[in-house]
């Protein structure tokens, strides 16, 4: 089925037909319907790779990401979908699982199928990928690594922040028994927190004590953290979790062993998706706007967007405390 038959059926040109397919709004809404009709009736399947080279650009962006099984990752992508499919735009997706070399897989995957643009929203990122990335001038988004500028657009949350106001409120409940529960130790975006919780415990309650028990990313992570932190001594009268998947895990382990949230030990996280609302009991946590990183990514990105200014700027996210029922006074 061709672009001509569409256009013959729906009685208008093959370049109308071509502006309704790309999201064009300067084509009338009758107009359209007519011709999404006749794509519908003629079950017709544009070529997005032939019509990419004949109009000398991609309307495809590619998106990488570490972890599909933290929600966190999954509202971006969606936030970066939405906007392409309201836009004309394809979104390819790749998942690392915080592997450096399947981002380099990936990255090279993407570039091959000449991607508009390309949002590695990862912490397993190397120097060396990132000076191949600047050199060649794709334009991309980096999240919590690279430096601004040229073709490279930076989001990064002020992690320090976030975990500055967690101590501080916890300081203030009276925790001096706490623990952090973290993942992928190694990597410096994901670090940063721990780092961060240090030095504010340092200023705010430089008589607490720190445990630190790391594990997978993941709900079942975040159990067997706990596990670690249990068995290492008293249990603490507060955990820190690096975000709200492994928190939810946390809550479910403290659960099974008796333990009371808050009345026994506080639980916080961070990042504050969906879950963390519903959850039992529902968790106090740090919240990240992850559609606003979405949004970014695709105006960054998008050849046509009205926001491509953006591209080569770094945006700073400040997170906010969502105080819920996990957290409270410390026992005793």
């Amino acid at each position: 089925m061709s672009l001509e038959e569409v256009a013959r059926k729906s009685g208008v040109s093959t370049a109308t037909v071509s502006r309704v397919l790309n999201g064009v709004d300067s084509v009338k809404s009758s107009t359209k319907s007519r011709v999404m009709k006749a794509v519908s009736e003629l079950k017709y399947h544009p070529n997005l790779h032939a019509r990419s080279l004949a109009g000398g650009r991609s309307r495809t962006i590619g998106v990488i990401v570490s972890n599909l099984d933290n929600p966190f990752f999954l509202d971006v992508y969606r936030a970066v979908e939405e906007d392409c499919h309201s836009h004309g735009y394809e979104v390819l997706l790749a998942n690392t699982a915080y592997r450096s070399e399947q981002l380099t897989a990936s990255i090279r995957l993407m570039m091959g199928r000449r991607v508009a643009g390309l949002a590695a929203i990862v912490s397993e990122m190397e120097d060396s990928i990132v000076d191949e990335l600047t050199e060649s001038r794709l334009p991309m988004v980096f999240y919590d690594v690279g430096t601004a500028g040229g073709n490279i657009t930076k989001i990064r949350v002020n992690y320090r922040r976030g975990v500055e106001r967690i101590v501080e409120y916890l300081a203030a409940l009276g925790h001096k028994q706490l623990a952090f529960i973290g993942h992928h130790a190694v990597l410096g975006p994901i670090d940063e927190r721990r780092r961060a919780l240090f030095d504010t415990v340092q200023v705010v309650c430089p008589d607490a004590t720190i445990r630190v028990a790391a594990d997978a990313d993941s709900l079942e992570g975040g159990r067997q953290a706990v596990r670690e932190i249990l068995s290492g001594g008293p249990a603490p009268t507060a955990i820190i979790c690096v975000n709200d998947l492994m928190a939810v895990g946390a809550l479910k382990e403290l659960r099974e062993r008796g333990l009371r949230v808050p009345q026994d030990i506080s639980v916080t996280g961070f990042d504050n998706f969906r879950l963390s609302e519903f959850c039992y009991p529902a968790l106090t946590t740090v919240h990240i706007p992850r559609d606003r990183i979405g949004h970014t990514v695709f105006t960054s990105l998008a050849t046509d967007s009205k926001d491509t200014n953006t591209l080569g700027k770094e945006f700073v996210i400040e997170p906010e405390l969502v105080v819920r029922d996990s957290t409270g006074a410390a026992r005793g």
